[in-house]
């Protein structure tokens, strides 16, 4: 016997999903107010330091009580984070991956506030940090908070997952990449209850990061037309070159910990010293190359920085000179245990790279100079994707930054070789690695198995 629809289907509002959704639209909410003004914060005091950097640079005098800022800073920044130093260092994604492996506990409110304060006092000095790692964690930390506190501990798990997710969402106006990366990088599984909720998340905190700065993402690159099909040979070629410089990312990266290790008359909760010193002679060469830094990547796309700007070789010398800074401080910065994350600074660093892979193609003629833009966002995307080892995640992002599907393909295709270029090397999902690292005690057991 054929059942019939009635036989099939659930009867009508029986679906115990509106509670679920209910309780994921509030974590976005409040997740979208806590990022819009911690981004708020941030943007500011950015501004400010591009005011502040010159007027030092013209009377040096300045520099020593900035120095003097910066090493109270130091003081203060290390007795917040000193009490939970593990769980809010770094961008808190590797934490909150073991949280949801069951490998790690977290107090909320402790971390939360810590990661708040903590994270603004890292990144508003001009640090090379993201700020969207802090919007993660925070996001995992109030979807666990109102999971505790409002809703009788129900859905605590699926509600940091929401967090999480919204975070991401409200850091980058871009609420389909949180979901994404939600999936991708963290619970690596797909339930569709789950993802439905997640999604009323990241548009909840969307929705609110709108209210505070408009409706325009907040890394809007315009690419207008699609790259000619004649220059596709040469996307396996930028895959390989940026893959291979994803693994020397990935392998630097996670050598960070055992060097900073080396240094034993200070604690580590105070080594950001180090970082906040030795960066304030980059901001008196040029202030945009602080912080995350979006502006550097929106200064680039502004000034079409191609090669028919400069002469002789410095078209290939500049944008070489600033990923060597770029890369040498977003280490030093990372790896001196503060609040802050790896994205946006690998999405900066990808962008130079373009600049890079595209001045070399314009100047052999392979492509034209109207090009230039193509390359450098196919070029993000591969080099993010691949560090993450994400590429659906990256992909997505940059397609909801550029506002457009038609770089959709050159961008799977330089991606999908960066990826497999990393594979090839033995690199990992960095967030995965940044978690093994940490030795949790979980992670311990299955290595002596």
């Amino acid at each position: 016997m054929i059942k019939d629809a009635k036989q099939i289907l659930a009867k009508p509002f029986s679906s115990n999903i509106t509670k679920l959704l209910i309780q994921a639209i509030a974590v976005g909410l409040v997740t979208g107010l806590i990022v819009s003004v911690f981004r708020w914060i941030i943007d500011q005091t950015m501004q400010l330091l591009y005011h502040i950097y010159p007027q030092m640079a013209a009377k040096p005098i300045l520099i020593l009580p900035y120095i003097i800022l910066m090493v109270v800073i130091t003081i203060v920044l290390g007795k917040i984070i000193a009490p939970y130093l593990d769980q809010v260092i770094g961008s808190g994604v590797p934490q909150i991956e073991a949280v949801l492996l069951d490998e790690n506990k977290m107090p909320w409110w402790s971390i939360l506030w810590r990661k708040f304060i903590g994270g603004l006092l890292a990144i508003c000095p001009g640090l090379m940090l993201g700020r969207e790692g802090p919007c993660i964690e925070m996001g995992a930390m109030v979807g666990q908070g109102l999971a505790e506190t409002a809703f009788k501990r129900e859905n605590i798990r699926t509600l940091q997952e929401c967090g999480v997710a919204a975070g991401l969402a409200a850091a980058f106006s871009a609420p389909i990449a949180g979901a994404l990366f939600l999936v991708e990088e963290i619970t690596f599984s797909f339930k569709p209850k789950n993802v439905v909720a997640v999604l009323a998340a990241t548009f909840s905190a969307d929705f609110v990061t709108i209210l505070f700065f408009g409706n325009r993402p907040c890394l809007y690159l315009p690419v207008n037309g699609y790259l000619p099909v004649k220059a596709y040979w040469t996307l396996p070629i930028i895959g390989i070159f940026l893959g291979l410089l994803a693994y020397l990312y990935q392998y630097t990266l996670l050598n960070l910990k055992p060097w900073f290790s080396k240094i034993k008359k200070l604690p580590a909760a105070y080594h950001s010293i180090i970082p906040f010193i030795l960066i304030i002679p980059v901001g008196l060469f040029n202030a945009h190359l602080l912080g995350g830094s979006h502006v550097l990547i929106d200064n680039i796309f502004n000034l079409n920085w191609n090669v028919k700007i400069y002469s002789g070789w410095d078209f290939l010398l500049l944008p070489v000179l600033f990923f060597v800074i770029r890369f040498i401080f977003s280490m030093l910065s990372y790896g001196s245990s503060v609040p802050g994350g790896i994205f946006m600074p690998i999405l900066v660093l990808g962008a130079l790279l373009g600049i890079i892979c595209a001045n070399l193609l314009i100047k052999g003629q392979i492509i034209a100079p109207t090009y230039f833009p193509h390359i450098l966002v196919i070029s993000m995307a591969a080099y993010f994707g691949a560090i993450e080892k994400a590429p659906f995640t990256a992909i997505m992002l940059l397609t909801e930054m550029i506002g457009t599907v038609q770089q959709v393909l050159p961008m799977i295709i330089a991606t999908f070789i960066a990826y497999y270029v990393l594979d090839l090397l033995g690199g990992k999902p960095i967030y995965e690695a940044l978690r093994l690292q940490m030795n949790y005690p979980k992670d311990a057991e299955k290595q002596e198995d």
